[in-house]
This record gives structure tokens, sequence and C-alpha cells, in this order.
């Protein structure tokens, strides 16, 4: 499948589409001119501790609107700041979040690549697909997969880049597209997650500032959630291919994958007892759940939050090494625990060098964190905007248009959310508007840059991945192929906004923007 003539083409007829590609290429080209990213991450993490003490000089400090401490910014250079640098270094490696969820993932997928599982399910399903269908597909499931949380940043990518090698497409064009999914539409969902309840709690503690009979339900935003999921399916998959893909052209990679390889003889039985000892094991999870006062729901009987939702990764882990060794040792390649174990061990080997970029990516962040230089430019900022002579909706698309900047200082949603919704949940509630509305615009800024920021670790783990398909790949590359998602979804989700907003729409079950 020749791509390489249409981007020339597209480039030579100078329409739009070919400039914005051109943009992208020098974002590539100036993205991967920057040193290794395991070299970037130690000159950031000294450039905060430079700044740490530059701050100190001045003796700043910042006052957390939600706990009203003050919280003076650490100078890393002081006798305090060298003894954290040197005492946590290994607990900020082995305590990076994402490093064990990885881990663990990838042992579980790791083994079903090995033996051959997820290569005989793309033959079998997604190969005989109409090839229109598959990057909806894959868009549809990225968005969705918010249900199992972070998991999916790092479970959806690798797949889909498979698939897309599968059919004959750039596999790098479905790495970005799974990413971008289940990233820029962390927000979206068809149903009621963990996020949903995380986050309304923080905003009725908010809004509790100025009226304490206000509650925000994990409901409240669920009617502009499931149009989310459709529109944004769309939206990223017609980015994908009539931007990336065009963009990337011919594969010419270093990852070969033998698509014409012939089926082991026994597949076709081993997928079949692979997929009876899955349905064994979802079934025998649903027993679990299910049972009377079973500890994997929370306190009320329900799944959101649960414990069952917080602890996922193990559960994916279990599925994944029960499909692996179900249809390894159907055909012959599993004959004893220990092929299992070796091929697990294969798969780890093939993480080394996302586990090498963690150990420089992890104590950057720490510092950034332990210094509350972050707090401090995400609680003036917010200061800032609130004296920008905007008014209505053009302060809430400020809003939006700040939240998805912030996130290159703060990259968790929950931690950004309980930073902001004590300063903007009150003042916005002044103007009229609802806490749950607020909410939603802090949503769809959040979201939409989640998939640019190097500060998220699960882009650190998706470059990983790129790197597995293009050696030469660098952090360019990665922010290339995620700048047109970004902007892309955080338009439509704008648009979207203004509609609902003009329009007098629910956001949820009874939430109009106006209290």
């Amino acid at each position: 499948m020749k791509r390489g003539p249409i981007m020339k083409k597209q480039v030579q007829n100078g329409d739009k589409q070919g400039i914005f590609i051109r943009f992208l290429n020098i974002i590539e080209k100036l993205g991967n001119k920057l040193p290794d990213p395991f070299m970037i991450f130690v000159y950031l993490a000294v450039v905060v501790i430079i700044a740490s003490f530059i701050f100190s000089l001045f003796d700043a400090s910042v006052v957390h609107p939600g706990t009203g401490e003050t919280l003076a910014i650490q100078n890393l250079l002081s006798g305090l700041g060298l003894q954290y640098i040197v005492t946590s270094m290994l607990e900020n490696f082995t305590g990076f979040a994402p490093l064990g969820t990885v881990l663990a993932i990838m042992l579980g997928i790791g083994l079903a690549e090995k033996v051959g599982l997820l290569e005989i399910v793309i033959r079998k399903t997604i190969l005989k697909a109409p090839a229109s269908l598959v990057t909806y597909a894959i868009a549809f499931v990225g968005i969705m997969g918010n249900i199992a949380s972070d998991a999916a940043q790092i479970l959806i990518p690798p797949l889909a880049a498979m698939v897309f090698y599968k059919i004959g497409r750039h596999p790098l064009a479905g790495l970005a597209v799974g990413f971008a999914s289940a990233g820029a539409g962390f927000t979206a969902n068809l149903l009621i997650v963990g996020t949903d309840a995380l986050l309304s709690g923080i905003s009725t503690e908010a809004a509790a500032i100025l009226n304490d009979q206000i509650i925000v339900t994990p409901a409240d935003n669920w009617y502009f959630n499931i149009v989310s999921v459709f529109v944004l399916t769309v939206v990223a998959a017609l980015v994908t291919e009539k931007i990336i893909e065009p963009k990337l052209g011919e594969y010419e990679g270093d990852k070969i994958i033998d698509v014409s390889a012939e089926e082991n003889p026994k597949a076709n039985k081993g997928l079949r007892n692979a997929g009876l000892a899955g349905l064994a094991y979802i079934m025998m999870i649903i027993i679990l759940i299910a049972w009377p006062d079973s500890t994997l729901r929370n306190e009320e009987g329900g799944l959101i939050p649960s414990p069952f939702l917080t602890g996922i990764v193990p559960f994916i882990l279990g599925l994944f090494i029960v499909l692996g060794v179900a249809y390894g040792k159907t055909v012959g390649v599993i004959k004893n625990s220990r092929d299992a174990v070796n091929f697990m061990g294969e798969s780890i080997k093939d993480m080394s060098g996302f586990i090498v970029l963690i150990f420089a990516a992890s104590q950057f962040i720490a510092y950034f964190t332990w210094t509350n230089i972050g707090t401090w430019i995400a609680v003036n900022g917010a200061e800032l905007l609130t004296q920008i002579n905007f008014t209505g909706i053009y302060l809430i698309i400020g809003y939006i248009l700040f939240t998805s900047m912030l996130n290159f200082l703060i990259s968790s949603g929950s931690a950004k959310w309980a930073l902001e919704a004590p300063v903007f949940v009150p003042l916005f509630m002044q103007l009229g508007y609802h806490p749950a509305f607020t909410q939603m615009a802090y949503r769809i800024g959040d979201s939409s840059t989640n998939i640019v920021t190097p500060l998220n670790p699960y882009f650190i783990v998706v470059l990983s991945f790129v790197r597995e398909y293009d050696k030469k790949a660098g952090m360019g590359t990665l922010i290339s192929l995620m700048i047109p998602y970004t902007l892309s979804f955080l338009i439509v989700w704008i648009i979207m906004f203004l509609i609902f907003f003009y329009a007098g729409w629910q956001f949820g079950p009874g939430i109009t923007p106006y209290l």
C-alpha cells in the first residue's frame, strides 16, 4: 500500500493539508534534533534544580486554594533539597506509578504475542474486516478504554500498531490513533466510570465554598460524554486517514512482522481453547464481584468507584496470561511452566529501553512536584486568568485553553482539578454557572493535550513503542503525530460545548449550564 506519492502530491499542490503536513514535518525534525529523551529529562531535572534556587532567593510561596496551606518553593540546592535528591532517587524510580502498571500488563500481552495468539486473532478477525471500519473500531475502543483507567493508554497503542501492520497500513498510524483515542479521549465514555466519581467529588467540595447544598454527581457530565464518544471516534478516524497516514507514507521502519507466515495447524483449536479459558476466567471474576458482600465492590455495593476498578490491572494481566497459556499449550509452543516464564521474560527484555528512560523521567517529575513550582505556576496563572476582561462564555473558553496549557506543567487530571476547582468553581458559580458545567470545561482542556505533554508518563511509554518500529524516532516524531489529534479534539470539543451551551441542552441528568 504505497502512500509516499500521495504525500508528495499533496505538498506540491500546496493545499491546506499539504501545508499542515509540512508544518508537522518541521515539528518532527526540530523535535528529533533534540538530545535523546533520557538526556532531555536529565536536562529538565537540572533546570528544575536551578529554578528552585532562583525562586528561593525571593522567598516565593503560594497558598493552595484547596487546603489553604501556604506552600514555599523548596530549594533543591539547599541541605534539605540535596538530602531529598539523594534519598529519594530509588523511590522516585521504583515508585513511579506507570512503571509497575506497564511492566505488569506487558508480561501478559508479551506472553500472548510471543506464543502467536495476538497474530492469529488479528488474522481471523480484523484482517477479514472491511478496511474502512478498522480505524473507526480502534478509535472507539480507545475512547471507551478509560473504563480500565490509565491502562488503556499502554494496552491499546501497541495492539493497534500491529493491526495496521497486518492489513498493510503504516503501524505508527495505528499506534497514533490508539494513543490519541485513549489519551485525548480519556474523559468520554458511554458509561459512568471512576473518573466521573473522582472529579465530581472534588467539584462538590469546591462548590461547598459558596453553597454546601449543591452536589455534583458522577452522572452530571454523562450526556455530553456519550455524544463525545461518537463524535471523537469519527474525528480520530478522519485525522488518521486524511493527515497521519499521508504524512507517514509507506512503512520502511526497522520492525518487520511476517504477514505471510503459515498458520500453525493447531491454531484454530488453540484459538477455541483460549476463548473458552478466557470466558471461564471472566465468569470467575463476575462471580467474585456478584458474590454477596463482595470486597471487590464499594461500601454501597456499587462498582464506581470500587476496589475492582482500582485494581483492574491485575485482572487484565491475569486474563492475558490465561489466554496466552491456553493457546500456547494447545499449539505446542508452551510445554511447561518454564516456557511461559521465558516468553514473559523476552517481553520484558523488549521494554529495557523504556525502563532506562523511566529512570530519568521519574527523577524530573519528582523534583518538579517536590519543589511546588508547578503549584505556584498553576495558582498564579489562574489568578491572572480571572483578571482578564472576558465575560460569560468567552471566559469559559479561555479557561478551557488555560487548562489545556497547564497540562504541560501538571499532568495528573485529579491533582490539577484539585488545584483549579477551589478557584474556578466558586468563580463561575458567582457568574451563575453550575459547577458541573465548569467541570466539563475542565475535562475538555485536560483531556485534549494529554497526548502531547512529556509530563504524561504514558507519553514516555508510547514513545518506546514508537521506537520499536522506527529506531530513529524521537520525541518530535510522537509529538508531530499527536498534534493533529490534539487540535482537532480541542476544536471539535469546544464547538460541541458551545452547541450544548447555546441550545440549553443538558450536560447530564437535569444539568444545564446555569444554576
